[in-house]
């Protein structure tokens, strides 16, 4: 499902007449709008968009050759010859998608419209491979000499799935001129799944690791080239992500040891990460690395192959497509014990992110980043075999941690008690136990995969780096929900298309204009002020209808385990 967002507000007819004049009306037909067209250098092309509600959208634009055949699996090529004439007024199509089958009649009842209206729960239908493309939005009249600071968003879905045709950026660049603040956005596409993250040491050897973060990059490279001819700055990019795209975020500014930089000038100045930061990771051709390559390549036919790289490169595209969706994906049984992430590879990411941040070997830029209070209540719904600690333990040990001994993860789970009133959804008492380990499960996945090792990376960035200012919040926007609390992804309606009208939409997009303008959240804010974390440690906890200051201090003695542990908790 996409949304789209209007900032036109319709009158009814009666309410313009209403008796109020006795004389015929003539309306006189609206101007003829001549489409916004924008001629680009790098490649050649003349881009070709649409114009609705005072903004301008260029939908699907290409900014590498096809990643097919030969290039199938291979890192993204720039595009070297004229592109001529670009109609990008159509949706764009998406990268292959990691499917889901899902059985809903395992969830309760009351919680299925919520879930089914996240992007993580939604199908994208226009997909193949031939989709690395930009959508460019800006407010209409926008010309090279504007200058106007750049948001660039990379979607979330595990790794596994999205699209920027789920992700209309015409409500964010009309609010940003109604803010007086106009920005343009633009939204990258990227392979995901096998098709951009396939592990194994044949990819290790081939130097293919890690393509999606690759195509990020090469985006951020024709946004430098290129933004200028449809108004932006190059010099004011800010890059912004949610769930895995937050993960994205955190890597492109570990990329190469750090090294940003795209002919000699930053290709970004600043980063907001909603959801997610450090995601720990073994190497490419780590045993469990190995164990989805094989997997993806018997299920390709390509066992037998002398060379099971080519073999996989030369199979029709529905062959791979089901072969690199045979392993378990983030809606199942192992959650987010990921078959496909950015893993090390010892080139583009040399180390796993969070020794990158230890060593300095980052980009030091200002950023945002936060959490929903409640992130890992939609990754334990499946679960529901697991009854007690010790079914817990053997849960955790097998399906997340290689490294991590049993002693280990018995000491983690302790740290959580085993009692529903301390579980996610916080803050709810003995209620939304799904089943008899599910809020302790929930607490656990949410601090690993996002909350606690968000503490983890500002800690360790503050330190390191303590004249870079960082500022993070706690989203408690949907507090209440049945079972699921302030789920993880739940903030997509709040946050990015902002359409519910109450103070975390409204104070959401005024602090991060803010921040795309200044690199601090509070200049020209007129609501409350956020300090650095650094001064305190303290969060803004906003909630739907305002928002306070806590202390960055909760469950305490399960961040201490895990910062001190992290090397075992791998996934």
């Amino acid at each position: 499902m996409t949304l789209y967002i209007s900032t036109n507000k319709r009158v009814p007819t009666s309410s313009y007449l209403g008796g109020y004049c006795s004389l015929p009306l003539v309306f006189a037909a609206p101007a003829k709008r001549s489409v916004p067209v924008v001629t680009i250098a790098s490649p050649p092309a003349t881009i070709v968009g649409s114009t609705v509600a005072a903004v301008d959208t260029f939908s699907g634009i290409p900014f590498a050759q096809p990643p097919t055949g030969s290039l199938r699996l291979k890192p993204p090529q720039p595009l070297t010859s004229s592109l001529g004439t670009v109609t990008a007024t159509g949706n764009a199509k998406s990268c292959p998608q990691f499917f889901f089958s899902v059985d809903t009649s395992n969830f309760p009842t009351d919680v299925l419209g919520v879930l089914l209206d996240t992007p993580l729960f939604q199908t994208v239908t226009d997909a193949g491979e031939d989709c690395l493309t930009l959508s460019i939005y800006r407010p209409s009249g926008t010309t090279a000499s504007s200058k106007l600071p750049v948001l660039f968003w990379i979607f979330g879905g595990g790794f596994e799935l999205g699209s920027t045709a789920t992700y209309d950026g015409a409500g964010l660049v009309a609010d940003s001129m109604a803010d007086n603040k106009p920005i343009i956005f633009v939204a990258v596409n990227y392979r995901v799944g096998g098709f951009g993250f396939l592990p194994g040491s044949e990819i290790l050897k081939d130097a293919s690791a890690n393509l999606g973060l690759l195509d990020q990059r090469l985006g951020l490279q024709w946004v430098a080239d290129n933004i200028g001819a449809f108004g932006g700055d190059p010099t004011k990019v800010t890059i912004w992500g949610e769930s895995a795209g937050a993960i994205s975020v955190l890597d492109q500014m570990a990329l190469y040891d750090g090294d940003n930089t795209y002919k000699g000038k930053p290709l970004f100045r600043a980063g907001i990460m909603d959801s997610g930061s450090v995601a720990p990771a073994d190497p490419v051709d780590c045993p469990k690395g190995q164990t989805v390559y094989n997997t993806v390549v018997a299920n390709a036919g390509c066992s037998s192959a002398s060379d099971t790289l080519a073999c996989l490169r030369g199979v029709d595209y529905t062959t791979f497509l089901n072969a690199a969706n045979s392993v378990p994906g983030i809606l199942g049984y192992s959650s987010v014990a990921l078959s496909y992430l950015p893993r090390p590879d010892g080139k583009t990411l040399t180390d796993s992110p969070e020794n990158l941040i230890a060593a300095g070997k980052y980009a030091k830029v200002p950023f945002i980043i936060g959490d929903q209070e409640d992130e890992g209540t939609i990754f334990a719904l499946f679960q529901s075999n697991i009854t007690t600690t010790a079914q817990l333990v053997s849960y955790l040990s097998n399906v997340f941690f290689n490294d991590a001994t049993t002693a280990q993860v018995q000491a983690l789970v302790a740290t959580y008690p085993d009692d529903p009133s301390a579980g996610s959804p916080f803050r709810t008492g003995l209620l939304n136990n799904w089943y008899p380990q599910y809020k302790r499960l929930a607490a656990i996945l949410g601090d690993l995969t996002f909350t606690l090792t968000r503490r983890a990376f500002l800690t360790i960035a503050t330190t390191v780096n303590p004249d870079v200012p960082c500022w993070s919040y706690l989203a408690s926007y949907d507090y209440g929900t049945p079972i699921l609390g302030t789920f993880h992804a739940s903030d997509i309606l709040q946050v990015f298309y902002g359409i519910l009208p109450n103070y975390a939409s409204a104070s959401i997009h005024s602090y991060y204009l803010n921040f795309v303008y200044t690199m601090d959240p509070n200049n020209g804010s007129s609501y409350a002020n956020w300090p650095p974390w650094s001064k305190n440690q303290q969060m803004m906890n906003i909630y739907a209808q305002g928002g306070t200051l806590i202390a960055d201090n909760f469950r305490s003695e399960s961040y201490n385990y895990i910062a001190a542990n992290m090397a075992s908790f791998h996934i």
